[in-house]
């Protein structure tokens, strides 16, 4: 495979077709309380975590937790744009998680009639990441998009070196990011399968270095969708999800949409 074709292998990963059209409709409510950047609660007694985005989070009454930066800046805009409006709910997988929260995408009308959908809104100001779910995986194409742009304007979150995207090659820095999602650049050095999971070295050293594993569950999800992540060796890839420390740095790819 050409470096075109493992580029574009990669992009296809990254941004798969879908529209927000393909959401099954949901419950409709008033905003009453903005909780955070990305949860919301309705008059009809629902709290709705809005899937596919993370906000910057807020201690929320944890002890010891520092805010994250912008968490604050994060919930105004939400509030200016839901708090008091009608939405309406529309859901794209599990409907809901275990704290009993519903898990959808939010959509209020604006003044001119036409609706906005604030996950996007969200991303768009660089005030939330796009944050996916192996159950929970429609409307991510346009949420990238609205990152990317973001992102290369220095809007919101990404002015903030606690949001910068990391180095591959510098696996000691991404594992001082141990236990945070953050999203990790670089050259994919060796694709290589075993024990039923693929891994993604980015260097040399496979205790030292950052890896990428993506478990069985996963590679079904990848077949299903006819990728193959061994065609990634060799490609220049961004990956994203929680950094944990097992043989060096590593993320847990639970479905393709991480990379």
């Amino acid at each position: 495979m050409t470096s075109v074709a493992l580029l574009a292998a990669a992009a296809t990963i990254a941004a798969p077709a879908c529209a927000c059209e393909e959401l099954r409709a949901g419950p409709v409510g008033i905003v009453t309380e903005v909780v955070d950047g990305d949860t919301v609660m309705l008059d009809n007694g629902l709290v709705v975590r809005m899937i596919g985005t993370q906000a910057p989070k807020l201690p929320l009454g944890r002890e010891g937790f520092v805010a994250w930066p912008m968490a604050d800046e994060a919930r105004e805009a939400l509030v200016s744009m839901a708090l008091g409006k009608r939405v309406r709910l529309g859901y794209g997988g599990e409907e809901t998680d275990r704290y009993e929260r519903a898990l959808a995408h939010v959509f209020v009308a604006s003044e001119d009639g036409e609706e906005v959908w604030l996950q996007r809104e969200m991303v768009g100001q660089g005030l939330a990441r796009v944050y996916s779910f192996p159950d929970n995986r429609k409307c991510l194409a346009p949420l990238y998009l609205a990152e990317g742009v973001a992102r290369a304007g220095r809007l919101g979150i990404w002015t903030d070196p606690y949001y910068s995207v990391r180095a591959a090659d510098r696996p000691e820095e991404i594992l001082a990011r141990a236990g945070h999602y953050e999203l990790v650049e670089g050259r994919v050095l060796l694709a290589d399968e075993a024990g039923g999971r693929v891994y993604l070295n980015f260097g040399r050293h496979w205790k030292e270095d950052f890896t990428v594993v993506i478990e069985a569950a996963a590679l079904r999800l990848f077949a299903g969708e006819g990728l193959d992540p061994l065609a990634l060796e060799g490609a220049l890839i961004r990956v994203r999800g929680w950094i944990d420390d097992r043989d060096g740095p590593r993320v847990e790819v639970t479905h393709p949409e991480q990379i």
